[in-house]
């Protein structure tokens, strides 16, 4: 396929298109949506013809017998992150924030901690804060305009009521791939303060060329305390499937998750099933790897254009396809700099304060859309801030 292809989502019931103008006061006619992170491409034709596959039949049903969907997952796992998933161990729940919520929901109680390293994903302080959790924001601080993990800090700020750490490897919405030292200071914290370790690695197929994801399982001496979950649908950009993993190799962890899980009566839908299946295969690999290349030249492109704007900084990209921009040194209030962006060039981005603490001067800009799509972005922001140029 042709990722240039410029796709007309307006009034298809998504999201990211048919609610900007409601949220954000920019119309869907005259304006860009970089909000919500899903992609303007179409996903790899082995999922469309799944799909086909499925309408040609014409009856759905209960499905059945998901060996053929798990194996898909443990082949994709070993071929492209060196993980042996025991297929026992898979969970499927209606994607990774129902995954993040069944875990907080079946590993804590009311009142108990739950840690983020902020700013990070703004569903995980939803979901946190909806449970009646205690939400324990640790900032993360900057090094080479980089986030880096600071442990001695992070340890002064702890008080002893907190169980769970919710950890997003690679890192939403900075950008970061952790590296096996960082993770292993991840793993010591954990044990320090005796908490487990809920891992969402959904964006691990999308890093960037040079960088290698490495997932939390590979980390010694904490299968005991972790929670993996990984998803298809961000890298295939079938996230209406609602369709997540959580694996968890732990008998005992796996036991109450199970447990929890029957409780409450969940299963998947078929529809995501069939296209997990396709999507993890030779296939959906060789689309993927272009889509990576794709996306690297689409950030390479609208880094230096923003970068070129004084006062703003795009934090270099190590994975996803989430552009992650600093205004704070255009010395502009928040609401300012945000009218700039929504009113002036009317584009719809996410809210750097809804990410948690340390987001304050940050917006997020989604950057898996058309090449035409994000030239027009540069341009728009270029022109929305002239005056400091």
């Amino acid at each position: 396929m042709s990722f240039d292809e410029i796709i007309d989502r307006r009034g298809s019931h998504c999201v990211k298109w048919d609610m900007m103008e409601a949220l954000y006061g920019v119309s869907p006619e005259d304006g860009v949506s970089m909000w919500v992170a899903d992609m303007d491409f179409r996903p790899p034709g082995c999922i469309q013809d799944a799909v086909q596959a499925m309408l040609d039949h014409g009856v759905y049903g209960y499905f059945g017998d998901d060996s053929k969907y798990r194996a898909a997952i443990c082949w994709w796992m070993a071929e492209r992150h060196g993980w042996n998933v025991d297929p026992s161990h898979i969970f499927t729940t209606h994607g990774l924030v129902n995954g993040t919520a069944m875990c907080v929901d079946t590993f804590t109680d009311e009142g108990d901690g739950v840690v983020l390293f902020t700013p990070v994903y703004h569903a995980f302080a939803k979901v946190i804060r909806a449970a009646n959790r205690d939400l324990r924001e640790l900032e993360m601080a900057q090094d080479g305009g980089r986030y880096v993990l600071d442990f001695d800090a992070f340890d002064a700020q702890m008080t002893g009521n907190e169980k769970m750490l919710i950890l997003c490897s690679p890192h939403n919405p900075g950008g970061r791939v952790w590296t096996r030292a960082e993770l292993e200071g991840v793993a010591e914290f954990a044990r320090r303060h005796d908490l487990i370790i809920v891992s969402d690695e959904i964006h691990h197929d999308l890093v960037m060329p040079g960088q290698r994801h490495i997932p939390m399982t590979k980390i010694d001496g904490i299968a005991d305390r972790l929670v993996m979950m990984t998803a298809a649908t961000k890298t295939f950009n079938i996230a209406g499937a609602h369709v997540g993993n959580v694996i968890i190799a732990d008998d005992a962890l796996r036991a109450r998750f199970a447990a929890r899980m029957a409780a409450l009566g969940m299963s998947p839908n078929s529809f995501g099933l069939f296209m997990v299946t396709a999507a993890y295969s030779p296939a959906g690999a060789e689309w993927l790897d272009n889509l990576r290349d794709y996306i690297a030249e689409n950030a390479r492109i609208f880094d230096a254009g923003i970068n070129a704007i004084p006062g703003l900084r795009s934090m270099a990209l190590e994975a996803t396809y989430l552009a992650w921009v600093d205004f704070e040194g255009t010395g502009m209030t928040q609401e300012e700099f945000t009218d700039r962006v929504t009113g002036h060039a009317k584009i719809a981005v996410n809210y750097g304060p809804t990410f948690g603490t340390g987001g304050d001067s940050f917006l997020r800009f989604n950057l898996a859309a058309p090449r035409a799509v994000i030239e027009d972005a540069v341009a728009r922001m270029q022109k929305a801030f002239g005056d400091l140029q």
